[in-house]
């Protein structure tokens, strides 16, 4: 089969691992262009790979490229609907790091768009790659965990850096839509109707006034009565922490753990181990995982795993903790048939 052509946008931390993973880890694809607007940042990353791949200052060029056969996009966030729909109106498929975009109204422009000029779109949600969290989603779906009743999910990152170029609300746009999308994922075919969220910058107060949050916890109300509730902190002195829980009627299953391997230490000193400290190391196989599956679906022509109805659902939750947090109250999540399609 011939290998997928993709274009990458983006040369930055994510960007240059996903082209690493294409360029030396994915059998069906070949990396062949970078676009990236800062000047010599795709040419850099392309000659660090030892790659022939072309290098582009501005994306809209790289979509109209007829040897491009799809995207993936690791810009930054804010960029992301507008790169999504400019690739699937050259006609591209798409793989679009999360979030697909930061408002309802943009995130149904690009579901329209990609409708429209039938091209495949996934979503980089990575937590339903990993080897455990899709065998949680698996026996729930098969009946085992019984009726879910409490579900719980976290991301809490190892150290908060320089927070002054970080966007509003990136804690939930950005971060905590991982874990609105694995909540759902946790609990197939029921939809949030509830969000209550409490925010405050709790690491870095002095950042509070610049509208800078960096911890969060947040509760969601489904229609099939299950209550999850997912919580964020920027600062984990201990390590990367990305864990989850589904408790149902006839059990319990926990979901992911920080530990670098299984070998634990006994000594004069107590018990310990070593704990992983950077998201590409604890989450590795599954980033490799998603473009995989993203290279599969295009190559056969079938669904892809994460789609642009699953991005919107977990921004629906996004976008009503941020009125949470504004109005300091539950907010009501009304699903209407149009924004289900």
């Amino acid at each position: 089969m011939k290998k997928l052509r993709i274009g990458l946008v983006g040369a930055g931390r994510m960007g240059a691992f996903h082209a690493e993973t294409i360029e030396k880890r994915l059998s069906g694809a070949e990396l062949y262009a970078v676009a990236d607007p800062v000047s010599g940042a795709a040419e850099k990353l392309i000659h660090t790979l030892g790659s022939s791949a072309k290098a582009y200052d501005n994306p809209l060029d790289m979509f109209k490229d007829s040897g491009v056969d799809g995207v993936v996009i690791a810009s930054p966030a804010r960029t992301h609907a507008e790169n999504i729909i400019r690739a699937a109106q050259n006609g591209k498929a798409v793989f679009c790091e999360k979030p697909m975009a930061v408002t309802i109204e943009e995130a149904d422009r690009v579901i329209q768009t990609v409708n429209e000029y039938n091209v495949p779109l996934q979503v980089g949600f990575n937590r339903r790659f990993s080897k455990d969290f899709k065998s949680a989603h698996h026996e729930i779906v098969q009946g085992d965990l019984g009726t879910p009743q409490l579900l719980r999910s976290l991301t809490r990152d190892p150290v908060l850096a320089d927070p002054a170029p970080v966007p509003e609300w990136t804690i939930f746009l950005e971060t905590l839509i991982h874990d609105f999308d694995v909540l759902n994922y946790l609990n197939p075919g029921a939809l949030p109707i509830e969000v209550y969220a409490v925010a405050d910058a709790l690491v870095r107060p002095d950042f509070k006034e610049r509208g800078f949050l960096d911890t969060a916890v947040v509760t969601i109300k489904y229609d099939n009565g299950a209550i999850a509730t997912a919580e964020a902190n920027f600062q984990a002195v201990y390590g990367y922490d990305v864990r989850a829980e589904a408790f149902g009627s006839k059990g319990m299953m926990t979901i992911g753990s920080i530990r670098e391997s299984n070998m634990t230490r006994y000594n004069k000193d107590g018990v310990s181990y070593n704990t992983l400290r950077y998201d590409q190391h604890l989450l590795h196989d599954a980033y490799v995982e998603e473009l995989a599956s993203f290279v599969n679906a295009v190559q056969n022509n079938e669904k892809t795993a994460v789609g642009g109805e699953e991005a919107r659902m977990a921004l629906l939750i996004a976008r009503a903790c941020i009125e949470s947090v504004m109005q300091k109250k539950p907010i009501q999540i009304e699903h209407t048939v149009s924004n289900l399609v």
